[in-house]
């Protein structure tokens, strides 16, 4: 099945509802988050940037696709959990969010691991959402960034995702050129900030 083809999507002819739902799902689970850069931004906006890249630039339209890049991070940083996903959207959505959900009992750094060991082996849908998070993310570090976060972490973070997204590759070319343009303007505004000191 091509993943832009919404006709004959498994999500059947209720995915716009079901969308719906969704939204207004996460905008529930995530009242009260927001982006941890300066602009405090509220959280949802960042799956809603997620889900409008999927559709706007990669073209995807895929229904099931859209809805789980709408839920993608409420398993990790809400109080939702996977089975309560399953009840309420479908086990086809609940496994698409566990395939993008790292397991918070593990160190950081073995997530960041697991994230660049496993991404070659993700579900094509997985890999689309994968991709448009780490466009977002990686513009945010240069935008929006974490007010905690120094120049090196910040660094870090863009060489790391580089290496996810290596193991994306052959996905969807919109969203790569995207990716590749992004982590090019972020660095160069690292860049500047530390010329400037």
């Amino acid at each position: 099945m091509s993943a832009v083809d919404a006709d004959r999507s498994e999500f059947g002819t209720g995915g716009l509802s079901v969308l719906f739902r969704a939204m207004a799902y996460a905008t529930e689970l995530h009242r009260g988050q927001t982006r941890k850069g300066p602009r405090k931004r509220p959280y949802i906006e960042h799956p809603v940037e997620v889900a409008e890249m999927l559709w706007e630039l990669a073209g995807v339209r895929d229904l099931l696709v859209i809805t789980a890049a709408i839920l993608h991070d409420t398993v990790e940083d809400t109080h939702a959990s996977l089975a309560d996903l399953g009840t309420r959207f479908g086990p086809e959505l609940s496994n698409l969010v566990a395939e993008l959900s790292d397991d918070k009992r593990l160190e950081r750094a073995e997530r960041k691991r697991l994230q660049i060991e496993t991404a070659p082996h993700k579900s094509p849908r997985a890999r689309l959402i994968k991709l448009a998070d780490k466009i977002v993310n990686v513009r945010d570090v240069g935008l929006d960034p974490p007010q905690s976060w120094s120049l090196s972490r910040r660094s870090e973070y863009l060489s790391w995702s580089e290496r996810v997204v290596a193991g994306l590759r052959g996905t969807n070319r919109a969203l790569e050129e995207r990716f590749d343009a992004v982590l090019v303007e972020t660095r160069g505004i690292l860049e500047r900030e530390e010329e400037s000191g």
